[in-house]
Parts: structure tokens; C-alpha cells; sequence
């Protein structure tokens, strides 16, 4: 107990030492003035009052100067305007025009203001020239007497020159003058100063009294203003500014006073009129803005600091933010409501700083008292047996080449060590090269791509020729992808003197390293080609990658928890159950290899034992591989043996039986013999072509595409079925005129057009119509060929692609095929990243489509 009391108040004066210090130079700065200006600034705008329409403005502005002309005006003019206002009804009229020279048409402006009776004139307080005494500058006596009130139009501008506020009174001595917008709310008329007897000061000295601030409606141009000579010319009149107080100034721009605001700040300045008007307002409604006495703002930033030096080193280091948080949250709460409640402002500056810097200061000692604890901690985390992921850029260059040759097999390469060759072969030494692109990056030309590295001082030239086509093409991509040269920071390295800095920064990189090797580890189950399920030791899920809840339809975040057996048996039931499987798994400790079939596909399934983390007992790895592609790999090997056993078998027997016979009787050989051995070889030969054909479209890469026109490929096929066609009277109609280009293999392509025109003349009876329409649709170049054939059973839909798959209505027809066209079809539309589709009733016909990626160029 004594020894956290005693603690507790080390810290108190610990942080209450530094905190005075800091407060105090900060008043010998502008820090608090500017923070209290702007906080007075930021709350006013954002709840301004609302522009009385009872207070409007007549404007000198440019348009005024150009129709009634250069200033100044007679002051017959000023006449004119006030007989009009007080025609329209104008209660009260407050002119911001100095008239303190006589003129000639005084005698008829006095006349104008007597009639009205209430014309409020300004006067100003300056000296005549620079050395001389302060003065009161008045209107003219013919104008004074005539006036209703007379106040003074001084506005001052703070330390930073805005105009926030004003004083009420000002004036020579102890006579003070009240100001325009005050003494226009007096209902009795004032001609003379007021005096004071509380202020003894010299008839020639300046006093000014009663500070307040003026809460301004907005920018300038609030205010309902109206040009002078709108009013003077050509203006009915009216009863539209009956009962309004008009104020007359100037407002174009470089003539008259104009003022900064927190509104506009120095960008866009208040006319000096618009002001008075925003003051008038203000006193009219009880809104003028009193400053608070100094000494409350003293006493509130003493009794925060109190609070803060007391509480903040009692509470968690979770906490202290917090407190500081609410304290100025509470400070600029009552500064706010003492604003817009009461009219008052309280400077809460000092108060505010009081918390923004205590918290950094109490922060900073907890953190040297972590010190301790970092100390002994960080030794062991450097300690640490971490995976270490060597970069590229600490290769040696010669390295590097060996690895990129093993890898790209490029065609030649050139490694320079300054100006000494180190390796070279079936690359020549370019002295014209382009070797001033900085270090690490690689350039590309004319299928050599050259690269500049740096290990210490020394300097390295490594060039590779790279194969053609697009394979060199995807090497230079991945070659620039390549760091091998280190990062420069472009910043000097600084030592780190400060010791909590220093172990923070190890730390950091200690535990950066633990990061990325766990990201590289999660990284690299996410990218295995094969899912991955991990349980504990009772087979229950810990870990799915992104493969198990794609294959099973599972939602990952159900998978986490869910007993692995219920998994497998929900989706592949056997007998026994999947869980004695597991169980001989974690029981023996033994590895089990299961087919898995989910969802029509074949998998394979191998579960391992594995020790768990920070424990003796065992969880189970399990490896789930697609094996579907293979499978099917199977099947069509399979098939192709029955086919190769039934269907190429038969007529090689049958031709093998007919010569023989032949050569029993060399001397009786018949025509129709002939053509029997001819129709079994051209059978023969068909089936060896269409299966070459077939692997040659499954074998088609992109590295064989280049540009093709499809009109010329479709009429191509055309011309080679042509006669096949001509011997049933079938008629080839050919529709479309569009060159339409691909990036394609044309024969392959060719291939494709003539297997659907052959089926489509094969099955179709003579005298029909075979069409073939080109079009483009979207960015698809289109093939339909339509033929008026039998048609195909719905049933036999599905299966009219697959190999080795005939259509059972052909086959009682006695039109015997191989069941290969149509499969090749298929494949070379898939290789070509197109898709096919076929629509066909039977008696009707049949139409397939065919659609390919048009190119974006010829």
C-alpha cells in the first residue's frame, strides 16, 4: 500500500513537471490564440443565424458606378434614394458613407434625411495624417443636425486580420461614441457622444470600450441587397422595403472597407456594410458574443491539469486515452454550450493542450518501463528457429544465369563481369546494346531480353536469347517480374540511439518474419492443386483449403468443427463407414489411400497422421486428389481398344479375306470385287485419318494460332464437299459477305467445317438444301449450317459429341460411321476457346452452331 501510494505520486510529479514546462513555453508562442480563433471560427460558421429579411442592403457596386457615374456623386443623388426609401417605407436608413467635406446639394440631402427622420450617418476616428492626434472625422453640421443618430463604423480585425468582432463604444477621451448597428435599435435620436464617467483618459487619446463578438450569417452576400441605381431608375414604387432597415454602403470591388471573416477568410472579404449589418442584427436580437474574463480560462486549464496529473497515473494503460479522450471531449462541450446557450466565449485553448499533452508524456514513460520487459524478450525471439526465405537479389549473377538456363532453356546467352565475357553461346557481344536502364530491370528487343545487376562495386551484363512465339513472349513477362537486384531506400541509414526504438525495431522484425512465413505457409496450402483437410485428435475439422468447399458444396465456415466422417459419409456413403477409416488412421498410426466420389467426379483421398502442435496426441492430414481427368483419360482408353477391336479390325479381316480369294483365283477377278477392296481400304483410311486428326486437335496449342478470315475458311470447306454434294443433287447455299478474323488454326478449323458439311450432305435426302450462314454476333464470328435431313432424337442430344458415339437411327439406316467427326468438331471449337450447339427435331432437320472469339485486328 505505501509503496503504490509512493509510486503514484513519483508519477504525479513526474508528469507534472514537464506538462507546467510545456504550457509555458507554449505561451510564448501564438499556438493558444490561433488554436482559441480557430475553435471560435469552426464552431460559428457551422451554426450560423439566419439573415433577417427585415435588414436589407443597397449596394455601391459596379453596375452603379457605370449607369449614374464616377464617385463621388452629388449628394442630390444620396436625396433621391432617401425620398424613394422613405416612399417605400423604409423604417430606418443607416448610410456608411463619410460626408465630412461640405458640399453643394448638403442643403437638399439634410432636407431628405429631416423627412424621413430616421437616417443613421457614420463617423470615423483616425488621425489627418501620420504624426498627427487622433480626431473625430464628422459628417458636415447641415448633415449632423439633420441626422437621426450618429455612430462610429470602426470594426477590428484580431492578431491574424479577422474581423470577429467589434467594440460598442469608441470615441476620444471619456466621450465614446456607440456603434451604427447599436444605435440604430435606440429609439431616442443621438447627435453627441456619450459620456463616461468611469474613464479618465486624455481628450486626444483613442479609448475604446465593451468587446463583443459578432455572430455572422454567412459570407458576404447573405444579406437581400439591392443596387443603388436599380433603385433610382426606372423602379416603381412600391410598398417592398416597408418596415425594413436599409443600410447604404459600397461594395465594388476597390471601393469601400472590406473585411475577412471567418467565413471567407482573406479569399473572400465582407463588404464593410454587410457587417455593420450582421451587427445590427445581433444587438437587435440579444446575440452579441461576450468574451469571458481571462481568469476563467487561467483557472480552467489549472483545474484540468489537476485532474489530469492526479487520475491519469492511477488508471490501465487501456484507459489513459480514454480519460484523456472524455476530458477534452468535456472541455470543448462546455465551450460550445457557453456559446450557443448564454452568448458567451470562454478561451479553452490552454485547457484543451492540457490533456493532448499529458497523454503523449504519460505514454512515453509507460513505455520506458516496457523497456525492461522487451529486454528479455526480444533475445529469445531472435533466437528463434525461423524458415528462412533467401531473396533472389543474394544470388551470385553466374547463379542466376544457371538457374534461368535450366529453366527457360533460352536459345543463347552472354554473361559480362565489367568488360570480361564469363559465359557466352550463340549470343554475340552487342556493343551497341542498350545496356543504361537501371540496374534490376529488364529490357526486351528482337527477342533478346538484357538485364543490368549489381553485387557491391561490381557490375554485371546478363543477356538471354529467348525462343519465338508466344512462349518467349510469356519469358519476358516472367523474367520482368523478377527481383534480383536489392531495393534502394533512397534514404541514409541513421543509427538508432534511443534503446526502446531499437528493440521495438527488432521486435518488429522478428515478428514481420513470423508473418510472412506463416502467410507463405497458408499461402501455399491455398495454392495446392489438391484440398487439404486437417483435424484434430478427434476428426474434427481444423483447416479446409479453398479446393474442399468448392468440390464438397460445403460453405467454409460451416466445415470448421464438423467431424470429418460426418463429411465424407454425407457425401460418398459406403460400408464400413468412413469412420473406421479414420479411426485405423489416429489408432495405428497408419497412412490409407480411398477413392472419393463427390458429385460426379473421382477423387482420391490419402489420410496421414500427423503429431499436433504443443501436444503428444495425433490429428490426420488429409489429401484430396481430382483424379476425374485421369479416369476419363481411362474410359476413352478403354474405348478406343473396343474400338480399335471391333470397328478397325473388321474391315482390315474382311479385305485380308477378299485377297485371299483373289489369289485362289487370280484369273476370275470381278469389277465388283474391285470395288468391294476399294470401299473396305477407303474405309480403312478414314478411320486412321480421323484419328490423326483427332490427336492433332487435342495437341492444338495457342503457339500454332495465327490470323485467319472465316468466310474463306467456311467457303474452303464448301468447295471440298462440293462434289459429295453433286453426286445427291444436294444444293450448297452459302450466306453471308462479312470478313470476319480469327486467331485461329485455319486447317484445323477447315477440318471442323467440312466434318459438319459432310454429316449434313450424308444425312440429308437428295434434291435438299444445305444452308451455311456466316455472321458476327457481339464480338463471336458465327457458323449455323442447317441441312433438311431426319433429324436427331432428343435423347441422342446429349451424347452426339462424345467419341465413338453413334446415332442409333444412322445405324439402322445403314449408314455406318466412326463416331469421331463430330468429337473432333468439339474439341477444336474448345481449343478455340468457342462453344458449339445443335438444335434438331426429328422429321425437320438439324442447325449446329458454331461460335468463335472474333480478333480485335485483321
Amino acid at each position: 500500500m505505501t509503496r503504490d501510494w509512493f509510486f503514484s505520486k513519483r508519477s504525479a510529479w513526474t508528469l507534472a513537471v514537464p506538462l507546467v514546462g510545456i504550457l509555458l513555453l507554449l505561451q510564448l508562442t501564438t499556438l493558444p490564440q490561433r488554436l482559441d480563433n480557430w475553435l471560435y471560427d469552426t464552431l460559428i460558421t457551422s451554426w450560423p443565424p439566419s439573415a433577417p429579411e427585415d435588414i436589407v442592403l443597397v449596394a455601391i457596386d459596379e453596375k452603379s458606378l457605370a449607369e449614374i457615374g464616377p464617385w463621388p456623386w452629388p449628394r442630390a443623388v444620396h436625396a433621391d434614394l432617401i425620398r424613394y426609401l422613405n416612399e417605400a417605407g423604409a423604417e430606418t436608413i443607416l448610410v456608411d458613407i463619410l460626408f465630412a467635406e461640405p458640399a453643394v446639394h448638403d442643403q437638399a440631402l439634410a432636407s431628405a434625411m429631416s423627412e424621413h427622420g430616421r437616417v443613421v450617418l457614420p463617423l470615423y476616428i483616425a488621425p489627418s495624417s501620420q504624426n498627427d492626434l487622433f480626431r473625430e472625422q464628422l459628417p458636415t453640421p447641415t448633415l449632423a443636425n439633420a441626422a437621426f443618430a450618429i455612430g462610429h463604423a470602426h470594426v477590428e480585425l484580431d492578431a491574424d486580420g479577422i474581423a470577429r468582432g467589434l467594440y460598442l463604444y469608441n470615441g476620444l477621451g471619456n466621450e465614446l461614441w456607440p456603434a451604427m448597428g447599436l444605435v440604430a435599435n435606440r429609439g431616442q435620436p443621438s447627435v453627441v457622444p456619450t459620456a463616461f464617467e468611469g474613464i479618465h483618459a486624455p481628450a486626444y487619446m483613442n479609448v475604446r470600450s465593451q468587446f463583443v463578438r459578432v455572430p455572422l450569417a454567412g459570407r458576404g452576400g447573405t444579406y437581400t441587397s439591392y443596387s443603388y441605381s436599380d433603385l433610382l431608375i426606372d423602379s416603381p414604387r412600391n410598398q417592398w422595403l416597408k418596415g425594413t432597415t436599409v443600410l447604404i454602403g459600397a461594395t465594388a470591388a476597390g471601393f469601400g472597407d472590406v473585411l475577412p471573416t471567418p467565413f471567407s477568410g482573406l479569399a473572400q472579404p465582407m463588404p464593410g456594410v454587410e457587417f455593420h449589418a450582421n451587427v445590427l442584427a445581433a444587438a437587435r436580437d440579444g446575440e452579441l458574443i461576450r468574451d469571458i474574463s481571462a481568469g476563467w480560462s487561467v483557472g480552467l486549464a489549472l483545474l484540468t491539469g489537476l485532474l489530469i496529473v492526479l487520475i491519469l497515473p492511477r488508471l490501465r494503460p487501456s484507459r489513459t486515452f480514454i480519460f484523456s479522450g472524455l476530458l477534452f471531449l468535456l472541455i470543448l462541450a462546455g465551450s460550445l454550450v457557453s456559446l450557443l446557450a448564454f452568448n458567451l466565449w470562454l478561451p479553452v485553448a490552454n485547457a484543451l493542450l492540457v490533456p493532448v499533452i499529458a497523454f503523449p508524456l504519460w505514454s512515453a514513460r509507460r513505455l520506458s518501463l516496457a523497456n525492461r520487459f522487451l529486454n528479455q524478450q526480444i533475445d529469445v525471439l531472435e533466437r528463434g528457429n525461423l524458415l528462412h526465405l533467401p531473396a533472389l537479389h543474394h544470388r551470385h549473377p553466374r547463379q542466376i544465369l544457371d538457374n534461368l538456363r535450366r529453366l527457360l532453356n533460352p536459345e543463347g546467352w552472354l554473361l559480362k563481369e565489367g568488360g570480361a565475357v564469363l559465359q557466352q553461346e550463340n549470343l554475340a557481344d552487342d556493343p551497341h546494346a542498350a545496356w543504361h536502364n537501371p540496374a534490376g530491370l529488364w529490357s526486351h528487343h528482337d527477342g533478346v531480353s538484357r538485364v543490368v545487376l549489381t553485387r557491391g562495386d561490381t557490375r554485371y551484363q546478363l543477356a538471354l536469347k529467348l525462343p519465338p512465339g508466344l512462349a518467349g513472349a510469356a519469358a519476358e513477362r516472367y523474367l520482368s517480374r523478377l527481383q534480383l537486384q536489392p531495393p534502394t531506400s533512397g534514404q541514409p541509414v541513421t543509427v538508432e540511439r534511443e534503446n526502446l526504438s531499437t528493440r521495438i525495431n527488432r521486435a518488429q522484425r522478428a515478428t514481420q518474419r513470423l508473418n510472412h512465413i506463416q502467410s507463405f505457409i497458408w499461402r501455399s496450402f491455398e495454392h495446392m492443386p489438391d484440398g487439404i483437410i486437417v483435424t484434430d485428435a478427434l476428426g474434427l475439422i481444423l483447416f479446409a483449403n479453398g479446393h474442399v468447399p468448392h468440390w464438397f458444396r460445403e460453405p467454409q465456415p460451416s466445415l470448421q468443427g464438423m467431424a470429418l466422417a460426418t463429411l465424407l459419409q454425407g457425401h460418398d456413403p459406403r460400408s464400413p463407414g468412413w469412420a473406421e477409416t479414420l479411426a485405423d488412421t489416429l489408432t495405428q498410426q497408419q497412412s490409407r489411400t480411398v477413392d472419393l466420389h463427390l458429385n460426379g467426379r473421382d477423387f482420391l483421398i490419402h489420410f496421414a497422421p500427423f503429431t499436433l502442435p504443443d501436444s503428444s496426441q495425433n490429428g490426420i492430414i488429409a489429401n484430396i486428389s481430382d483424379i476425374s481427368e485421369l479416369r476419363e483419360q481411362q474410359r476413352q482408353h478403354r474405348e478406343a481398344i473396343d474400338f480399335i477391336s471391333h470397328d478397325v479390325r473388321s474391315p482390315l479381316v474382311s479385305q485380308l479375306a477378299l485377297i485371299e480369294q483373289l489369289k485362289r483365283r487370280p484369273g476370275e477377278v470381278q469389277a465388283e470385287q474391285l470395288d468391294q477392296l476399294r470401299r473396305l481400304a477407303r474405309r480403312s483410311y478414314h478411320l486412321a485419318e480421323e484419328f490423326v486428326q483427332l490427336a492433332r486437335a487435342e495437341q492444338l496449342t495457342e503457339t500454332r494460332f495465327y490470323d485467319c478470315e472465316f468466310l474463306a475458311i467456311v467457303e474452303n470447306a464448301r468447295d471440298s464437299v462440293s462434289e459429295q454434294a453433286l453426286e445427291k443433287s444436294i444444293k450448297l447455299v452459302l450466306l453471308g459477305k462479312d470478313d470476319l478474323w480469327l486467331r485461329g488454326n485455319a486447317e484445323l478449323l477447315e477440318r471442323a467445317v467440312i466434318n459438319l458439311l459432310t454429316n449434313a450432305v450424308q444425312y440429308s435426302e437428295p434434291g435438299t438444301t444445305v444452308t451455311m450462314q456466316v455472321f458476327r454476333a457481339g464480338h463471336q464470328a458465327c457458323l449455323t449450317v442447317t441441312d433438311e435431313g431426319p433429324g436427331i432424337e432428343e435423347f441422342e442430344l446429349p451424347t452426339l459429341f462424345d467419341r465413338f458415339r453413334r446415332q442409333k437411327s444412322s445405324e439402322l439406316a445403314g449408314k455406318h460411321g466412326v463416331g469421331l467427326g463430330l468429337s473432333f468438331v468439339s474439341v477444336v471449337v474448345e481449343k478455340h476457346k468457342g462453344e458449339i450447339s445443335v438444335e434438331s427435331r426429328p422429321g425437320e432437320g438439324s442447325a449446329f452452331t458454331l461460335k468463335l472469339p472474333e480478333a480485335s485486328h485483321p
